[in-house]
Protein backbone atom coordinates (compact mmCIF):
# COMPACT_ATOMS: atom_id res chain seq x y z
CA UNK A 1 0.00 0.00 0.00
CA UNK A 2 2.85 2.23 0.41
CA UNK A 3 4.32 1.73 -2.61
CA UNK A 4 1.23 2.57 -4.53
CA UNK A 5 0.78 5.90 -2.21
CA UNK A 6 4.30 7.02 -3.39
CA UNK A 7 3.53 6.73 -7.16
CA UNK A 8 0.52 9.25 -7.11
CA UNK A 9 1.35 12.69 -7.40
CA UNK A 10 -0.69 15.36 -6.33
CA UNK A 11 -2.99 15.47 -9.57
CA UNK A 12 -3.92 11.92 -9.09
CA UNK A 13 -2.04 10.16 -11.92
CA UNK A 14 -0.21 7.52 -11.62
CA UNK A 15 3.47 6.45 -13.15
CA UNK A 16 3.56 6.17 -16.75
CA UNK A 17 0.12 8.44 -17.03
CA UNK A 18 0.49 12.25 -18.65
CA UNK A 19 0.31 14.31 -15.50
CA UNK A 20 -1.27 17.47 -17.49
CA UNK A 21 -3.88 15.40 -18.97
CA UNK A 22 -7.54 15.45 -18.41
CA UNK A 23 -8.59 12.25 -18.12
CA UNK A 24 -6.39 11.27 -14.62
CA UNK A 25 -6.98 14.99 -12.89
CA UNK A 26 -10.52 15.06 -13.31
CA UNK A 27 -11.36 10.83 -13.64
CA UNK A 28 -13.40 11.04 -10.16
CA UNK A 29 -15.18 14.11 -12.08
CA UNK A 30 -15.84 11.68 -14.50
CA UNK A 31 -16.99 8.63 -12.79
CA UNK A 32 -19.84 10.91 -11.01
CA UNK A 33 -20.64 12.29 -14.85
CA UNK A 34 -20.68 8.61 -16.23
CA UNK A 35 -22.89 7.16 -14.45
CA UNK A 36 -26.23 7.70 -12.90
CA UNK A 37 -27.51 7.13 -9.47
CA UNK A 38 -30.22 6.95 -6.97
CA UNK A 39 -29.75 10.85 -6.32
CA UNK A 40 -28.94 12.47 -10.07
CA UNK A 41 -31.14 15.14 -11.48
CA UNK A 42 -34.31 13.59 -13.27
CA UNK A 43 -32.41 16.04 -16.12
CA UNK A 44 -28.93 14.13 -16.21
CA UNK A 45 -27.98 12.00 -18.94
CA UNK A 46 -24.59 9.70 -18.60
CA UNK A 47 -21.63 11.30 -20.05
CA UNK A 48 -20.50 8.53 -22.53
CA UNK A 49 -19.39 10.96 -25.13
CA UNK A 50 -17.67 13.50 -22.62
CA UNK A 51 -19.53 16.20 -24.07
CA UNK A 52 -20.38 17.76 -20.31
CA UNK A 53 -16.75 17.48 -19.20
CA UNK A 54 -16.12 19.69 -22.44
CA UNK A 55 -18.96 22.30 -21.66
CA UNK A 56 -17.59 22.40 -18.04
CA UNK A 57 -13.83 22.80 -18.97
CA UNK A 58 -14.18 24.82 -21.59
CA UNK A 59 -17.47 26.59 -22.44
CA UNK A 60 -18.79 26.88 -19.07
CA UNK A 61 -18.37 30.26 -18.06
CA UNK A 62 -18.75 31.16 -14.29
CA UNK A 63 -18.45 34.75 -12.48
CA UNK A 64 -17.51 34.84 -9.33
CA UNK A 65 -18.07 38.05 -7.11
CA UNK A 66 -15.39 38.85 -4.76
CA UNK A 67 -12.01 37.92 -4.00
CA UNK A 68 -11.66 38.37 -0.32
CA UNK A 69 -11.54 35.76 2.30
CA UNK A 70 -14.68 33.82 0.87
CA UNK A 71 -13.82 34.76 -2.68
CA UNK A 72 -10.53 33.00 -2.32
CA UNK A 73 -12.25 29.94 -1.18
CA UNK A 74 -14.69 30.05 -3.85
CA UNK A 75 -12.34 30.37 -6.60
CA UNK A 76 -10.27 27.26 -5.54
CA UNK A 77 -13.11 24.74 -4.60
CA UNK A 78 -14.66 26.20 -7.97
CA UNK A 79 -11.27 25.43 -9.99
CA UNK A 80 -11.02 22.05 -8.63
CA UNK A 81 -14.17 21.07 -8.91
CA UNK A 82 -13.84 21.09 -13.18
CA UNK A 83 -14.78 24.83 -14.29
CA UNK A 84 -12.07 25.30 -16.73
CA UNK A 85 -13.28 29.20 -17.11
CA UNK A 86 -13.85 31.64 -14.24
CA UNK A 87 -14.39 35.52 -14.17
CA UNK A 88 -13.37 37.41 -10.72
CA UNK A 89 -14.43 41.18 -9.63
CA UNK A 90 -13.07 42.45 -6.50
CA UNK A 91 -12.29 46.26 -6.12
CA UNK A 92 -10.46 45.77 -3.32
CA UNK A 93 -6.58 45.92 -2.77
CA UNK A 94 -4.93 43.48 -0.54
CA UNK A 95 -4.07 44.69 2.95
CA UNK A 96 -1.71 43.10 5.52
CA UNK A 97 -4.47 42.36 7.97
CA UNK A 98 -5.75 39.99 4.64
CA UNK A 99 -3.10 37.24 4.88
CA UNK A 100 -3.88 35.31 8.08
CA UNK A 101 -6.68 34.15 5.74
CA UNK A 102 -6.90 34.86 2.10
CA UNK A 103 -4.53 32.40 1.18
CA UNK A 104 -4.24 33.40 -2.18
CA UNK A 105 -2.16 36.45 -1.57
CA UNK A 106 1.21 36.43 0.24
CA UNK A 107 3.11 39.65 2.02
CA UNK A 108 4.55 40.62 -1.57
CA UNK A 109 1.39 41.22 -2.76
CA UNK A 110 0.22 43.81 -0.47
CA UNK A 111 -1.03 46.87 -2.01
CA UNK A 112 -2.14 44.67 -5.37
CA UNK A 113 -5.48 44.47 -6.71
CA UNK A 114 -6.92 41.55 -5.23
CA UNK A 115 -8.66 40.15 -8.57
CA UNK A 116 -5.58 39.93 -10.13
CA UNK A 117 -3.20 38.45 -7.89
CA UNK A 118 -6.15 35.69 -7.12
CA UNK A 119 -6.75 35.07 -10.75
CA UNK A 120 -2.84 34.55 -11.29
CA UNK A 121 -2.26 32.57 -8.25
CA UNK A 122 -5.22 29.96 -8.72
CA UNK A 123 -3.38 29.99 -12.65
CA UNK A 124 -0.07 29.15 -11.42
CA UNK A 125 -1.94 26.39 -8.91
CA UNK A 126 -4.06 24.93 -11.11
CA UNK A 127 -3.47 23.93 -14.60
CA UNK A 128 -5.82 24.26 -17.18
CA UNK A 129 -7.94 27.05 -15.49
CA UNK A 130 -8.32 30.22 -16.85
CA UNK A 131 -9.07 32.95 -14.60
CA UNK A 132 -9.82 36.72 -15.63
CA UNK A 133 -9.69 39.54 -13.52
CA UNK A 134 -12.05 42.33 -13.19
CA UNK A 135 -10.91 45.09 -11.10
CA UNK A 136 -13.60 47.99 -10.15
CA UNK A 137 -17.32 47.77 -8.46
CA UNK A 138 -19.91 45.63 -9.97
CA UNK A 139 -22.55 48.40 -10.45
CA UNK A 140 -19.26 49.79 -12.76
CA UNK A 141 -20.32 47.13 -14.96
CA UNK A 142 -23.34 46.61 -17.58
CA UNK A 143 -26.09 44.18 -18.53
CA UNK A 144 -24.48 42.92 -21.26
CA UNK A 145 -21.15 42.31 -19.35
CA UNK A 146 -23.13 39.49 -16.91
CA UNK A 147 -24.68 38.43 -19.97
CA UNK A 148 -21.66 36.58 -21.05
CA UNK A 149 -21.72 34.33 -18.11
CA UNK A 150 -23.96 30.48 -17.68
CA UNK A 151 -23.60 31.11 -13.39
CA UNK A 152 -22.65 33.40 -11.13
CA UNK A 153 -21.47 32.94 -7.40
CA UNK A 154 -21.27 35.85 -5.15
CA UNK A 155 -18.85 36.05 -1.69
CA UNK A 156 -20.06 39.43 -1.20
CA UNK A 157 -20.27 41.31 2.00
CA UNK A 158 -22.86 43.52 1.52
CA UNK A 159 -26.56 43.74 1.89
CA UNK A 160 -26.49 46.66 -0.74
CA UNK A 161 -24.00 44.94 -3.52
CA UNK A 162 -26.15 41.70 -3.04
CA UNK A 163 -29.88 43.50 -3.28
CA UNK A 164 -28.15 45.55 -6.49
CA UNK A 165 -26.96 41.88 -8.10
CA UNK A 166 -30.22 40.40 -7.08
CA UNK A 167 -31.77 42.89 -9.35
CA UNK A 168 -29.59 42.96 -12.23
CA UNK A 169 -29.50 39.39 -12.92
CA UNK A 170 -33.90 39.42 -12.36
CA UNK A 171 -34.48 42.61 -14.89
CA UNK A 172 -32.50 40.24 -17.17
CA UNK A 173 -34.97 37.57 -17.91
CA UNK A 174 -36.76 37.86 -20.55
CA UNK A 175 -40.32 36.43 -21.87
CA UNK A 176 -41.35 34.71 -24.64
CA UNK A 177 -44.29 35.61 -26.84
CA UNK A 178 -46.66 33.41 -25.17
CA UNK A 179 -45.38 35.68 -22.02
CA UNK A 180 -43.56 32.57 -20.46
CA UNK A 181 -39.88 33.10 -19.13
CA UNK A 182 -37.17 32.37 -21.81
CA UNK A 183 -34.80 29.84 -20.33
CA UNK A 184 -31.74 30.95 -21.98
CA UNK A 185 -32.12 34.23 -20.25
CA UNK A 186 -32.00 33.10 -16.49
CA UNK A 187 -28.35 33.25 -15.30
CA UNK A 188 -28.58 31.21 -11.73
CA UNK A 189 -26.79 32.81 -8.63
CA UNK A 190 -25.61 31.28 -5.86
CA UNK A 191 -25.11 33.25 -2.90
CA UNK A 192 -22.50 32.69 0.16
CA UNK A 193 -22.17 34.88 3.06
CA UNK A 194 -20.71 34.47 6.72
CA UNK A 195 -21.02 36.25 9.96
CA UNK A 196 -17.72 35.04 12.33
CA UNK A 197 -19.15 31.62 13.07
CA UNK A 198 -21.81 31.78 10.85
CA UNK A 199 -22.91 31.19 7.45
CA UNK A 200 -25.58 30.39 4.61
CA UNK A 201 -25.65 29.74 1.33
CA UNK A 202 -28.59 29.48 -1.06
CA UNK A 203 -29.84 29.50 -4.68
CA UNK A 204 -31.58 31.87 -6.72
CA UNK A 205 -33.20 30.96 -9.86
CA UNK A 206 -35.14 34.24 -11.24
CA UNK A 207 -38.75 34.21 -11.59
CA UNK A 208 -38.30 30.47 -10.71
CA UNK A 209 -37.01 30.61 -6.79
CA UNK A 210 -37.59 33.25 -3.90
CA UNK A 211 -34.77 36.47 -5.05
CA UNK A 212 -32.58 37.90 -2.50
CA UNK A 213 -35.29 40.66 -1.65
CA UNK A 214 -38.33 38.63 -1.04
CA UNK A 215 -36.52 37.71 1.86
CA UNK A 216 -34.60 40.73 2.94
CA UNK A 217 -36.52 41.34 6.26
CA UNK A 218 -34.18 38.27 7.15
CA UNK A 219 -30.92 40.21 7.60
CA UNK A 220 -30.69 42.38 10.83
CA UNK A 221 -30.00 46.03 10.04
CA UNK A 222 -26.53 47.50 10.56
CA UNK A 223 -25.06 48.30 14.03
CA UNK A 224 -25.84 51.53 14.79
CA UNK A 225 -25.49 54.16 18.07
CA UNK A 226 -27.91 56.96 19.22
CA UNK A 227 -27.04 60.03 17.98
CA UNK A 228 -26.97 61.19 21.29
CA UNK A 229 -24.54 59.14 22.55
CA UNK A 230 -22.01 59.67 20.04
CA UNK A 231 -22.56 63.70 20.42
CA UNK A 232 -22.22 64.46 24.05
CA UNK A 233 -21.53 61.00 26.49
CA UNK A 234 -19.23 58.54 24.03
CA UNK A 235 -18.34 55.58 26.24
CA UNK A 236 -16.60 52.90 23.81
CA UNK A 237 -14.17 53.47 20.93
CA UNK A 238 -16.63 52.71 18.31
CA UNK A 239 -18.67 55.84 19.54
CA UNK A 240 -15.49 58.06 18.86
CA UNK A 241 -15.39 56.41 15.42
CA UNK A 242 -19.23 57.45 14.43
CA UNK A 243 -18.45 60.67 16.02
CA UNK A 244 -15.84 61.08 13.08
CA UNK A 245 -17.69 60.07 10.28
CA UNK A 246 -21.29 61.17 11.50
CA UNK A 247 -20.49 64.35 12.69
CA UNK A 248 -16.85 65.67 12.08
CA UNK A 249 -17.23 64.49 8.50
CA UNK A 250 -19.89 66.75 7.31
CA UNK A 251 -18.91 69.31 8.98
CA UNK A 252 -15.56 69.90 7.90
CA UNK A 253 -15.64 68.26 4.24
CA UNK A 254 -11.62 67.73 4.94
CA UNK A 255 -11.86 66.51 1.36
CA UNK A 256 -14.05 69.05 -0.07
CA UNK A 257 -18.01 69.76 -0.19
CA UNK A 258 -19.27 66.98 -2.74
CA UNK A 259 -16.50 64.10 -1.75
CA UNK A 260 -18.47 60.91 0.35
CA UNK A 261 -16.84 58.71 2.73
CA UNK A 262 -14.98 56.00 0.91
CA UNK A 263 -14.59 53.04 3.34
CA UNK A 264 -11.99 51.63 0.93
CA UNK A 265 -10.06 54.85 0.55
CA UNK A 266 -6.98 55.00 2.85
CA UNK A 267 -7.00 58.42 3.14
CA UNK A 268 -10.78 58.59 4.16
CA UNK A 269 -9.69 56.02 6.40
CA UNK A 270 -6.47 57.60 7.83
CA UNK A 271 -8.59 60.86 8.52
CA UNK A 272 -11.68 58.80 10.60
CA UNK A 273 -8.78 57.47 12.79
CA UNK A 274 -7.07 60.83 13.41
CA UNK A 275 -10.20 62.43 13.98
CA UNK A 276 -11.41 59.59 16.23
CA UNK A 277 -8.15 59.42 18.17
CA UNK A 278 -8.50 62.96 19.27
CA UNK A 279 -11.95 62.65 20.45
CA UNK A 280 -11.08 59.50 22.43
CA UNK A 281 -8.04 60.89 24.00
CA UNK A 282 -10.54 64.15 25.15
CA UNK A 283 -13.09 61.66 26.68
CA UNK A 284 -9.98 59.68 28.11
CA UNK A 285 -10.95 56.27 25.82
CA UNK A 286 -8.74 53.81 24.85
CA UNK A 287 -8.78 51.78 21.94
CA UNK A 288 -8.91 53.42 19.19
CA UNK A 289 -6.87 51.69 16.09
CA UNK A 290 -6.62 51.96 12.79
CA UNK A 291 -8.11 48.95 11.76
CA UNK A 292 -11.16 49.30 14.45
CA UNK A 293 -11.46 52.07 12.57
CA UNK A 294 -11.87 50.01 9.15
CA UNK A 295 -13.96 47.58 10.40
CA UNK A 296 -16.56 50.07 12.18
CA UNK A 297 -16.47 52.55 8.74
CA UNK A 298 -17.21 49.30 6.57
CA UNK A 299 -18.74 47.10 9.03
CA UNK A 300 -16.45 44.72 9.16
CA UNK A 301 -17.05 41.46 11.54
CA UNK A 302 -13.93 39.42 11.68
CA UNK A 303 -13.95 36.34 9.38
CA UNK A 304 -13.66 32.74 10.39
CA UNK A 305 -11.79 30.38 8.24
CA UNK A 306 -13.59 27.49 9.09
CA UNK A 307 -16.49 29.32 8.23
CA UNK A 308 -15.41 30.28 4.65
CA UNK A 309 -14.52 27.12 3.56
CA UNK A 310 -17.58 25.26 4.61
CA UNK A 311 -19.78 27.74 3.06
CA UNK A 312 -17.67 28.51 -0.17
CA UNK A 313 -18.10 24.52 -0.80
CA UNK A 314 -21.63 24.48 -0.58
CA UNK A 315 -21.48 27.36 -2.94
CA UNK A 316 -19.05 25.07 -5.30
CA UNK A 317 -20.67 21.88 -4.80
CA UNK A 318 -24.09 24.20 -5.85
CA UNK A 319 -22.33 25.45 -8.86
CA UNK A 320 -21.28 21.81 -10.10
CA UNK A 321 -25.00 20.63 -9.47
CA UNK A 322 -26.06 22.98 -11.60
CA UNK A 323 -24.54 22.36 -14.04
CA UNK A 324 -23.97 19.11 -14.41
CA UNK A 325 -27.11 17.94 -13.01
CA UNK A 326 -25.58 15.13 -10.86
CA UNK A 327 -27.84 15.87 -8.19
CA UNK A 328 -30.82 18.47 -7.58
CA UNK A 329 -30.05 21.73 -6.84
CA UNK A 330 -30.44 22.79 -3.10
CA UNK A 331 -33.95 23.83 -2.59
CA UNK A 332 -33.39 27.12 -1.66
CA UNK A 333 -31.47 28.18 1.71
CA UNK A 334 -29.03 26.70 3.70
CA UNK A 335 -27.78 27.95 7.44
CA UNK A 336 -25.09 26.69 9.06
CA UNK A 337 -23.91 27.64 12.68
CA UNK A 338 -20.72 26.83 14.07
CA UNK A 339 -20.82 29.05 17.48
CA UNK A 340 -21.52 25.74 19.64
CA UNK A 341 -21.04 22.42 17.47
CA UNK A 342 -21.69 22.37 14.23
CA UNK A 343 -25.39 22.87 13.39
CA UNK A 344 -26.88 23.29 9.64
CA UNK A 345 -30.43 23.72 8.37
CA UNK A 346 -31.86 23.28 4.85
CA UNK A 347 -35.11 24.92 4.06
CA UNK A 348 -36.56 26.39 0.79
CA UNK A 349 -37.35 30.33 0.88
CA UNK A 350 -40.86 31.48 -0.81
CA UNK A 351 -41.64 33.83 -3.27
CA UNK A 352 -42.92 37.22 -2.10
CA UNK A 353 -45.78 38.14 -4.67
CA UNK A 354 -45.57 41.38 -3.80
CA UNK A 355 -41.89 41.72 -3.60
CA UNK A 356 -40.27 44.54 -5.36
CA UNK A 357 -38.21 42.92 -8.09
CA UNK A 358 -39.25 39.21 -8.90
CA UNK A 359 -42.87 39.78 -8.03
CA UNK A 360 -46.27 42.10 -8.43
CA UNK A 361 -45.31 44.81 -6.07
CA UNK A 362 -48.02 46.75 -4.10
CA UNK A 363 -47.72 50.41 -2.52
CA UNK A 364 -45.86 50.18 0.78
CA UNK A 365 -47.77 51.48 3.20
CA UNK A 366 -46.11 53.64 6.37
CA UNK A 367 -47.77 55.28 8.99
CA UNK A 368 -46.47 58.54 10.70
CA UNK A 369 -48.00 61.16 12.74
CA UNK A 370 -49.01 64.33 10.48
CA UNK A 371 -46.96 66.15 13.04
CA UNK A 372 -43.70 64.03 11.69
CA UNK A 373 -41.29 66.15 9.82
CA UNK A 374 -40.11 64.82 6.89
CA UNK A 375 -36.55 64.04 8.00
CA UNK A 376 -38.59 61.40 10.42
CA UNK A 377 -39.62 59.57 7.00
CA UNK A 378 -36.39 59.42 5.34
CA UNK A 379 -34.87 58.10 8.81
CA UNK A 380 -37.46 55.29 9.09
CA UNK A 381 -36.92 54.68 4.81
CA UNK A 382 -33.68 53.80 6.28
CA UNK A 383 -34.36 51.86 9.24
CA UNK A 384 -37.79 49.57 7.73
CA UNK A 385 -36.04 46.24 7.20
CA UNK A 386 -37.66 45.63 3.96
CA UNK A 387 -36.53 49.18 2.64
CA UNK A 388 -33.59 50.24 3.77
CA UNK A 389 -32.60 53.40 1.50
CA UNK A 390 -29.71 54.65 2.33
CA UNK A 391 -29.67 58.05 -0.15
CA UNK A 392 -33.59 58.49 -1.10
CA UNK A 393 -35.06 59.91 -3.77
CA UNK A 394 -38.65 61.16 -3.10
CA UNK A 395 -41.21 62.83 -5.48
CA UNK A 396 -45.14 63.05 -5.27
CA UNK A 397 -46.47 59.92 -7.95
CA UNK A 398 -49.06 62.70 -8.95
CA UNK A 399 -47.77 66.05 -8.99
CA UNK A 400 -44.30 65.10 -9.51
CA UNK A 401 -42.81 67.16 -7.38
CA UNK A 402 -39.70 66.85 -5.94
CA UNK A 403 -40.16 66.16 -1.59
CA UNK A 404 -36.15 65.33 -1.31
CA UNK A 405 -33.68 64.56 -3.34
CA UNK A 406 -30.60 63.21 -1.34
CA UNK A 407 -28.37 63.17 -4.47
CA UNK A 408 -27.38 65.18 -6.55
CA UNK A 409 -26.09 67.89 -4.33
CA UNK A 410 -27.59 70.20 -6.26
CA UNK A 411 -31.21 68.67 -6.13
CA UNK A 412 -29.94 68.07 -2.25
CA UNK A 413 -29.50 71.89 -1.99
CA UNK A 414 -33.01 72.58 -3.85
CA UNK A 415 -34.87 70.80 -1.46
CA UNK A 416 -33.35 70.31 1.95
CA UNK A 417 -35.44 72.87 3.79
CA UNK A 418 -38.64 70.32 3.14
CA UNK A 419 -36.65 68.21 5.76
CA UNK A 420 -37.94 70.70 8.33
CA UNK A 421 -41.68 70.36 7.30
CA UNK A 422 -44.04 68.40 8.28
CA UNK A 423 -45.49 65.79 6.94
CA UNK A 424 -49.08 67.38 6.99
CA UNK A 425 -47.67 70.40 5.11
CA UNK A 426 -46.31 68.34 2.51
CA UNK A 427 -48.90 65.75 1.79
CA UNK A 428 -52.57 64.22 2.89
CA UNK A 429 -52.97 60.80 3.98
CA UNK A 430 -53.39 58.63 1.39
CA UNK A 431 -50.67 60.43 -0.67
CA UNK A 432 -48.72 57.93 -2.90
CA UNK A 433 -44.69 58.93 -3.20
CA UNK A 434 -42.09 57.42 -5.83
CA UNK A 435 -39.24 56.71 -4.47
CA UNK A 436 -35.99 56.08 -6.05
CA UNK A 437 -32.09 55.14 -4.78
CA UNK A 438 -29.11 55.04 -6.51
CA UNK A 439 -27.83 52.15 -4.61
CA UNK A 440 -30.77 50.15 -6.11
CA UNK A 441 -31.77 49.81 -9.38
CA UNK A 442 -35.79 49.82 -8.67
CA UNK A 443 -38.48 51.99 -7.50
CA UNK A 444 -41.11 51.58 -4.38
CA UNK A 445 -44.48 53.57 -4.59
CA UNK A 446 -44.78 54.10 -0.97
CA UNK A 447 -48.33 55.30 0.67
CA UNK A 448 -48.13 57.42 3.59
CA UNK A 449 -50.96 57.12 5.85
CA UNK A 450 -50.68 60.14 8.51
CA UNK A 451 -52.33 59.81 11.72
CA UNK A 452 -53.97 62.39 14.02
CA UNK A 453 -51.54 64.44 16.52
CA UNK A 454 -51.84 62.85 19.82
Amino acid sequence: MESEKSTLPMDGCREGEASDGLDCRWRDLEYLLRRGGPFAHEAFTEDREGETMRFLREDCRVLVIGAGALGCELLKDLAYSGFGKIDVIDMDVIDLSNLNRQFLFGEADVGKPKAGVAAQTVQARISGVHVVPHVGNIMDFDEAFYRQFHLIVAGLDSIDARRWLNAMIVGMVAYDDDGEVDSASVIPLIDGGTEGFLGQARVIVPKHTACFECTLDLFPPAQSYPLCTIANTPRLPEHCIEYAQVILWPRERPFGVEEAIDADNPSHLQWIFNAASKRADEFGITGVTYRLTKGVTKNIIPAVASTNAIIAAACANEALKMVTYIAPPMQTYMMYNGQQGIYTYTYENERATDCPVCGVPQPRRIHHLGKDKLSDLILSLEELADIRSKKPCLRNSQTKEPLYFSTPPQLEEATRANLDRTLADLMQSGTQLVLTDPMLPFTRILEICLSPDP
